[in-house]
Order: C-alpha cells, then structure tokens, then sequence
C-alpha cells in the first residue's frame, strides 16, 4: 500500500513538473532562452493549415505572448496623443478576450522609433502575478483577473521607446532601465512593487533596450545585463557588480544574452554589432582576459541568438542566418533566409523557427549543415517573438494573435 502511495505520488509529481513545464511564462520562454520541451508541432502553417484559432488585437504592441494558467496575455497601446496602455488576457482554448485592463494612461505619447511601439516589453507570469512593464512610462503587477496589485514609475526618458522586458529572479522583478539621460538597473520586491535595488551603470551610459539573464556560474546565481559600450553580471541580492566586458561604440542593445559551456553570448549593438563569447567565471573588468571569441561579421542587431547544444545560431536583421561552434566561433554555416527578421528564433519540437517581418516564417533542422523543413505565411507583420505551449505556438502579428497547433 505504501510503495502504491508513493508511486502515485511520484506519478502526479511528475504531471504536476509537466504541465509546468508546458507554460511560457516570459520572454524566451521557461529558462529566458528560446527553448521550448513541446512535440508533435507543425512544420509548416498558413492561414488555412494549422491555425486552432485567430483573433484580433486592439492596438499596437511588439510584447510576445506569455502562456500560462490557461491564459495568454499580451500588451498593447491604443491611441496617439491620448494613449491607454493595456494588459490583455485571452483564454488558450478558444481565444476569447478575457481580461482588458488599461494599466496606465499617457496624455502625450512620447516620441519612439517608428518600428517599435509603446507596448513592446513582455509581461512576465510568476505565480498568481502577472507582471507588465512599459518602460519609463510604468510598471505594474496584475491579478490573474486584471486587478492592479501595485504600479510604479522609474523615471529615465529613452529617445526610442521601451523594449527590454522585466524578469523574476525569486522574490525580484529585475529590470534594466537605460535612457540616454540615465541609465540602470533595478531589483524591485515582486510583492510590494518597492525598490530593494538599484545600480547605475558606469559612465559613460546610453541606451539600450535589453532584457536581463540569471544564469548559474559556480555556486552562485548571476544577473547578466547588456547595456550601452559594456555589459555587467550583478550579484542578485545586492546589485553589486561581479564582472564586466566592454566593446567599445557599442550602443542601442536589444538581444537578450544566452548562456552556455560556461560562456555568456553577448551582441554589442549599433554602429557595427558583433557578438562577444565572454567566460563568466571573472570578477571586475574581464574585457582583456575572458573574451573566448568574438564574431565581427553576421551578428544581428535586433534578433537575440539560440544556443543549441554545441552550436549558436543568429539571423541578421537582413535575414542573413549563421549556425556557429559556440565554444569556438567558427562558421559551420551561413544562408540568406529571405526578408527581414526582428522576433528572436525559438527551438521547439526539434526544430528552429525563425520569424520574418512580413509574415514568413523558415523552419530548420539544428545541424551543421542548413536544412531547410518549412515555410509558412500569416498575413500581417511579426515582430514579436512565440511563444511554445500546449502543443501549440503563438504568434503575435500587428493586428491578431494566433494559435498554431495539429491538435483538431
């Protein structure tokens, strides 16, 4: 009787670790790096192949989908001078809307990049939390229902508007805030919505549109953050800084790091971006002695890379895809996939998806040699990146959200 007890109690254990397991719950999914452990997805999809479900989406937003109990969410802006900044919620079975909240209000829209939007950092799912962030212009923790648990504004003033997304590191919501006229990061109490943190970065500062990576070196958890000329690993806790690189006129960062074989991934950024493999095991100023390799050709400006095993994967801005050794650098491959990419590659099903601007999307075999397994089409633009959860991807364009699945 007892072994039967246990048995069911590992049984249910392990249930209870899947449908976890399944959730997408921030940007770049469980572990903040594109991977998803989803099967039985489909290759190639199209506006009448595949699509579960389609619905509209007031306004404008470049947030990614977040997935989890039951409900994706999104952010979105709807107007132009006078501009409502909503949380969204639609029901993962049948896409009915079920939460609209106007989280904040601005009277005056700021000036931004005609390519982004004043919705485009990811919300983030912890618990029964959901977190939104709107850059300088708020920031907020919801109730699965919508109800606004505490809000708050760090002032910073960016030239383009907000991009880089919040992340949860155990009781913290951890934000990079870089604005042309400050620049920092910050740790506030997931709770409370307080400020338990905050490191300006080192001068000289200017902006970037990055979102922070924990990542576990040794015996204890960093927080990895690309800013302007350098990027910075903080210790979690207290914001005191482990370690540092910098790159020169490196500026204007949007990918996410990735992190493996005990290197961190790092794109510089405008003028010329070049993606840096930096040790994380240093302390203090590591640009002379932890660079592993650096790439000077092909690194993107917008797109974050894909660490897949022993191999690296990125796509331009222009389209142009590279499959990398990541402990080396060296170029196993490189294709011109056609178009225009800004949403980061995701890996699920065994399989990478990268998503163009215009609709189109190229699926791949991971390998050293290109192996071309899909293209699909969806009307309308893509920016945002997927999310993989519950058999099904979720694609955000400028107008609707799409479910992608094989199940009927």
């Amino acid at each position: 009787m007892r072994r039967a007890f246990a048995v069911l109690a590992v049984v249910c254990s392990a249930a209870v670790a899947d449908a976890r397991a399944q959730d997408w719950p921030q940007f770049r999914g469980p572990t903040g790096q594109g991977h998803s452990t989803e099967a039985n997805l489909p290759a190639e999809f199209s506006e009448t192949k595949h699509v579960a479900w389609k619905t509209p989406v007031p306004g404008l937003g470049w947030s990614s989908p977040v997935v989890a109990g039951g409900r994706v969410w999104v952010t979105t802006s709807i107007g132009d001078n006078d501009v409502s900044l909503r949380a969204l919620a639609y029901d993962v079975e049948s896409g009915k809307a079920v939460v609209d909240t106007e989280v904040f209000r601005l009277r005056r829209g700021r000036d931004i990049n005609p390519k982004n939007s004043h919705a485009s950092p990811t919300p983030v799912i912890d618990g029964d939390r959901v977190y939104v962030h709107f850059g300088a212009n708020g920031t907020a923790a919801l109730t699965p229902d919508g109800a606004i648990v505490w809000s708050i504004k760090l002032p910073y003033e960016s030239q383009h508007g907000a991009g880089g997304s919040p992340i949860v590191h155990k009781d913290l919501l951890i934000l990079s805030c870089d604005g042309h006229d400050q620049a920092f990061v910050v740790a506030l109490d997931k709770r409370t919505g307080k400020v338990k943190w905050k490191t300006n970065r080192r001068q000289p500062a200017d902006q970037a549109y990055t979102t922070p990576l924990v990542i576990r070196v040794g015996d204890r958890d960093q927080i990895v953050s690309v800013g302007a000329f350098r990027a910075t690993a903080y210790e979690p806790d207290t914001g005191q800084e482990i370690w540092r690189v910098g790159y020169g006129d490196g500026f204007s960062n949007v990918p996410q790091p990735v992190y493996g074989h005990g290197l961190v991934f790092i794109v510089t950024g405008f003028q010329q971006p070049a993606m840096m493999a930096v040790r994380a095991d240093g302390t203090g100023d590591v640009t002379r002695t932890h660079v592993a390799w650096t790439l000077q050709r092909g690194a993107p400006h917008t797109p974050s890379p894909l660490l897949v095993g022993d191999e690296l994967y990125v796509v331009t801005d222009g389209g142009i895809a590279s499959c990398l050794d990541a402990r080396t650098g060296a170029v196993h491959w490189q294709m011109r996939l056609g178009g225009t990419y800004s949403a980061s590659p995701v890996l699920a099903d065994g399989r990478i998806y990268f998503l163009g601007e215009h609709g189109g999307v190229t699926t791949i075999a991971p390998g050293k040699r290109f192996q071309r397994i899909g293209s699909s089409m969806l009307d309308g633009s893509m920016l945002a990146s997927m999310a993989v959860s519950g058999g099904s991807l979720f694609i955000r364009t400028d107008s609707h959200l799409y479910r992608i699945s094989n199940r009927p």
